[in-house]
């Protein structure tokens, strides 16, 4: 072979190399608006959030977990990953130690913390959740493209879409929108405003939020303002039964309360926490529980649990 040839081929093989490199960097912004370089994909992923440690799992990508939150625990496989802490106080200590080429946090993480992990020249990348149910479909899209896994993302979000669809279809036939209070946590009146993606959960299980009227994500109700919109269901969001048992006795228990239509027919109704508070894929399984509660009868046949 000639020499000049030699050399037009070497030439050829180290542009090939180049251009594929560059395609494997490139610089994203994360929903705070700091660049991440995006290199080859992560390998030992760090999840600051719950529903963060859903979506990787549900995307097949659990084996590059390499640390979680002690808040954590879906699916159980997530049990036997080391755990850093909360999601407000995490170990840097522990985090640093884990060596990961990617930390994924969301905005239950302080501020002041992600600017620490930063400043230690850790990978970060952070995540936003809109106000709405379709919100999921873009945070798990964009976590999917940082973990450079896109096509499962794809996969997922279709499947879940089918399910929204299903539910979205059951209802159909709704008349009567209830009017709703959902109480956060087993504290009470502590509620969603409009500004929370829960308003939207509330609204496309066909129900009226009573508190969607309110310009925040979360509130202390009024207790007068309750008996005054008096609703004609309530929700309580609690870990266990026996959480929400004791949180229901305290409605029931309330004189005030007394007149208020969700207590007089008995519809006080528990929804599990977790389920319906962590904005990843069983989110949708929150909604069609809820579409159950409040329609029973759009349920009877069709969809199953």
């Amino acid at each position: 072979m000639k020499p000049k040839n030699i050399l037009l081929i070497s030439f050829l093989v180290l542009l090939a190399a180049t251009i594929s490199g560059d395609q494997k960097k490139a610089t994203v912004k994360d929903d705070l608006g700091f660049s991440f370089l995006k290199t080859s994909p992560p390998q030992r992923i760090i999840s600051l959030a719950p529903n963060i440690t859903e979506i990787l799992f549900a995307m097949s990508s659990g084996d590059k977990v390499v640390g979680v939150t002690r808040f954590c625990d879906y699916p159980e496989e997530v049990l036997k990953k080391e755990k850093i802490g909360g999601m407000v106080d995490p170990s840097l200590e522990k985090i640093k130690a884990l060596n990961p080429d990617l930390i994924l946090g969301f905005r239950g993480n302080p501020l002041r913390v992600l600017k620490r992990l930063r400043s230690l020249h850790l990978p970060v990348f952070v995540l936003e959740m809109g106000t709405n149910l379709e919100s999921v479909f873009t945070l798990i899209e964009k976590i999917g493209t940082i973990i450079q896994k896109e096509k499962n993302a794809q996969i997922l979000i279709q499947s879940l879409k089918k399910k929204y669809e299903k539910i979205q279809f059951a209802l159909q036939s709704v008349e009567h929108e209830p009017k709703v209070f959902f109480s956060l946590h087993g504290m009470g009146l502590w509620t969603c405003g409009k500004e929370s993606f829960l308003n939207d959960l509330v609204r496309k299980a066909r129900g009226v939020n009573i508190a969607g009227d309110v310009p925040r994500r979360w509130l202390d109700y009024n207790r007068e303002q309750l008996i005054h919109k008096d609703p004609e269901v309530i929700i309580i969001l609690a870990k266990s039964l026996e959480n929400f048992s004791k949180v229901k006795k305290s409605f029931k228990n309330d004189a005030l309360f007394k007149g208020i239509k969700a207590v007089t027919t008995d519809s006080l109704y528990f929804l599990d926490e977790n389920l319906a508070t962590r904005p990843g894929p069983r989110i949708f399984d929150a909604l069609a529980k809820l579409a159950r509660l409040l329609h029973p009868q759009c349920f009877e046949t069709g969809l199953k649990k």
